[in-house]
């Protein structure tokens, strides 16, 4: 037996004794922790080879993304680095000096212990980088806004700005920009309200943790669709709910299962008119069997609507809170999509019993503000500078997308599938293998080139292997170039893993 051969067994005999003693902590950040204090102790030195993640997916029982979880947070965070080819080994870091540089009660001080709860936020978390690029999924043509125009409005409406909008408020938002609102979500989305109904929210984020805050008790269930987006989940989870996953097929979340093998929930989230990330669209049969289902056990549906104004075969789909009178839906909305995430403006669309309660609690937590941009926005929006933006952007989206599908052309014809692209920002190339996805994320990583797995937005292992590539914060250049590296690349491992 060679030298190193041994040496990955004890990893794994030794990961086995740490992973068999009971913990609160779950799987991912057990077996990260369990590798980190081995490496900071010295016991796996630098260059030391770790046991592929395929190898001990099998050997610990083991799911594939719980591995490659904790295996991602490690290089990302320097410990390990992956050698094309070779497999995964122990980096070089300077533990020693850190340790010399600080006394010992100030280096325990600044490496504090996560809770539970905040290490799971974390696993929804990706890494942080300063700048987006090809393929970074949800972020919008941040060149084509119209930022002259904009400026202008924010100048006037500061200079006209009355002087109680300093003081602290409670209004729910600029009455403005909730009329505004209400016109354009009543005849472009089909959504019932008046516009003492909508309450301006510092985006989508902050809206699905109020709605968890007020209406769901720790402890409690949200049902979630599977793949979903991670920003909810980690709201949630911040909560202290659980969630439980409901599948997604050609024909959006399977309401008629709903009530099979799940916990009863406190909360039901969707992304019915674009599903997140599969963009699928939620057909009526299932809308309206996910509201009886609602009403059955008596709870909140949360329709998350972020990019409806992106659909390139046909007209915006109706909203699901339009569906019928008084339904129990939740509508939110985020300007992060149509205009610029830097903006911090979103709203939620309260049934009547709600307003009041959720105004109040808004006021409270996360006291409202940025009154000079929600006034400038409903200027911007009575004036029909947003529709026209919206427009502009709908067929600057159609074309990027249509960029991208050609620098993929060659990988295409050799069998990639992508997704129908009917609407929204990005497109979903399914991928063989759960080995085949890393490889190309890994290898994008190292080319400089942001590619996000598919299997990373299911919260039970294992998810489908593939990645979601968003093509509207990109130039046509930045497509171009992108677009041939991974065409290139997905020709070259797939040829050689089917030869």
């Amino acid at each position: 037996m060679s030298k190193s051969h041994a040496h990955r067994l004890w990893i794994i005999e030794a990961l086995e004794m740490r992973l068999a003693s009971p913990s609160t902590l779950t799987l991912t950040q057990r077996l990260y922790q369990s590798l980190r204090d081995w490496i900071q102790d010295g016991a796996l030195g630098t260059g030391s080879a770790l046991p592929s993640s395929r190898h001990l997916a099998r050997e610990l029982g083991l799911g594939r993304n719980t591995v490659l979880g904790a295996i991602d947070r490690l290089t990302a965070e320097g410990f390990v680095e992956a050698r094309p080819g070779a497999g995964v080994f122990v980096a070089e870091w300077r533990a020693g000096a850190m340790t010399e540089a600080l006394p010992e009660s100030d280096a325990a001080a600044t490496t504090p212990e996560l809770s539970t709860r905040g290490q799971r936020i974390l696993d929804f978390s990706g890494v942080l980088t300063d700048r987006h690029t090809a393929f970074a999924p949800g972020v919008p043509a941040l060149d084509q806004f119209p930022r002259e125009r904009w400026q202008r409005l924010l100048r006037r409406h500061h200079q006209r700005a009355p002087l109680e909008w300093h003081d602290y408020q409670q209004q729910g938002g600029v009455p403005a920009l909730r009329e505004a609102l209400c016109d354009y979500l009543r005849l472009s989305r089909s959504v019932r309200c008046r516009p003492e109904q909508i309450l301006i929210t510092q985006g989508a984020q902050q809206g699905f943790e109020l709605i968890a805050r007020l209406l769901a008790d720790v402890g409690e269930t949200v049902w979630m669709e599977e793949p979903g987006y991670g920003g909810a989940h980690s709201c949630f989870v911040a909560a202290g709910l659980k969630t439980s996953p409901l599948e997604v097929d050609s024909e959006g979340a399977r309401a008629a299962n709903m009530s099979t093998g799940l916990s009863s929930p406190r909360l039901i989230y969707v992304t019915p008119s674009h599903q997140y990330p599969s963009g699928v669209t939620m057909t009526l049969p299932r809308r309206m069997a996910l509201l009886e289902a609602a009403r059955r056990y008596a709870v909140w549906i949360i329709e998350d609507d972020y990019d409806s104004e992106f659909r390139y075969a046909s007209a915006p789909i109706a909203s699901l809170q339009g569906l019928v009178d008084n339904g129990p839906v939740i509508y939110v909305g985020t300007f992060s999509k149509v205009l610029y995430p830097g903006l911090r403006l979103g709203y939620l669309v309260l049934p009547e019993a709600l307003v009041e309660p959720f105004k109040r609690a808004n006021a409270r937590l996360h006291r409202e503000g940025q009154y000079v941009a929600q006034s400038a926005l409903a200027e911007f929006i009575a004036e029909g500078y947003f529709v026209r933006h919206v427009s502009r952007m709908r067929e600057l989206y159609r074309r990027r997308q249509a960029n991208l599908r050609h620098a993929l052309a060659p990988a295409i014809a050799l069998g990639l599938k992508l997704s129908s692209g009917q609407a929204g920002m990005h497109l979903v190339a399914e991928l063989g293998s759960l080995e085949l996805e890393t490889t190309l994320v890994t290898r994008g990583r190292e080319a400089g080139i942001l590619l996000s797995p598919l299997s990373r937005y299911y919260s039970k292992p294992p998810g489908k292997p593939g990645l979601v590539l968003g093509y509207a914060g990109a130039t046509e250049t930045e497509i171009a170039s992108a677009g041939r590296w991974l065409s290139d690349a997905w020709c070259e491992l797939s040829c050689s893993d089917s030869g």
